[in-house]
């Protein structure tokens, strides 16, 4: 079957996540949590390199239970920088320890990550033809928002791939076999 362009490494893990998750609309509060910091410990980086270790970051990160991420003590930060398992960056370790009590405010005051994201756009999502984007005026003012309630490494590109990875934008090529599929 035919794929996006991008979606050209051998890496099986990378082939299922172009397959079965990039573009599908997603729902799911954990998934919505996590992909969010996932994406930010992108910056600067492949992602089939921090999908590469996504399974050690939900270890890492207590399965991304926001209420124990915000607690973390410099104990747990310290074990985290050690963890080759993880980008040991400390900016970005910080980050997801911030965003964890960023998302618990944000759950306060609007029900969760998917109330306010999909509120953005009507509950549907955006469906380009594959174009190359990097950002939106609507991942401009997502990331503007975010960074005023507190959340770190949500710069504009940051979200732009986040809303591309959850499904907000479909962005698959016009080509592309994997286009239509169920909802996460």
């Amino acid at each position: 079957m035919k794929r996006c362009a991008w979606a050209n490494s051998a890496n099986a893990l990378y082939l299922a996540y172009h397959d079965h998750e990039w573009g599908v609309p997603c729902h799911d509060e954990l998934r919505l949590f996590e992909m969010l910091n996932l994406e930010g410990a992108q910056a600067g980086l492949s992602w089939e390199t921090v999908l590469n270790k996504r399974e050690t970051y939900r270890l890492a990160f207590d399965h991304w239970d926001a209420k124990k991420i915000a607690a973390y003590d410099a104990q747990k930060i310290a074990s985290l920088l050690a963890d080759p398992g993880i980008i040991r960056n400390k900016l970005k370790v910080a980050a997801v320890i911030s965003n964890a009590q960023a998302y618990l405010r944000l759950c306060e005051e609007t029900g969760g990550l998917d109330a306010y994201l999909w509120a953005y756009v009507g509950g549907e999502p955006i469906v380009n033809t594959g174009e190359r984007i990097i950002t939106t005026p609507l991942s401009d003012q997502i990331s503007k928002d975010l960074k005023k309630r507190g959340f770190k490494f949500v710069g504009s590109t940051i979200i732009y791939a986040y809303m591309q990875a959850i499904g907000m934008v479909q962005d698959h090529a016009a080509d592309c076999d994997w286009r239509h599929r169920a909802e996460c």
